[in-house]
C-alpha cells in the first residue's frame, strides 16, 4: 500500500551523451557569434559584444561541466578540421 516508488536511473552515458552535443551546438554558436561580431563595421554596439560574451559563457561553463564528470567526446569538431 505504501510503497515508495522507485527513481528510474539513467545511465550515465546517456547525460554524457546529452552534454557532448550541447557542448558542441554552443561552440559553433560562439564561433557565429564571433564571426558576426567582427562582420560587421561597427563592432562597438554593445548587442553584439553581449551577444557574444553570452555565448562565451555558456560554452565556457558546459566546458567546465564536461571536464568534472571527464566526458571525451569520439567526434572531432569542425571547428578543428577546418584550422
Amino acid at each position: 500500500m505504501f510503497k515508495r516508488k522507485q527513481k528510474i536511473k539513467h545511465p550515465k552515458a546517456t547525460y554524457d551523451e546529452q552534454l557532448l552535443t550541447t557542448l558542441n551546438a554552443a561552440k559553433v554558436d560562439w564561433d557565429r557569434a564571433k564571426q558576426n561580431q567582427e562582420a560587421v563595421y561597427d563592432n562597438n554596439t554593445s548587442e553584439l559584444v553581449t551577444q557574444t560574451a553570452l555565448a562565451r559563457a555558456k560554452y565556457l561553463y558546459l566546458y567546465r561541466e564536461a571536464r568534472l564528470r571527464q566526458v571525451h567526446g569520439q567526434t572531432i569538431q569542425r571547428s578543428v578540421i577546418d584550422k
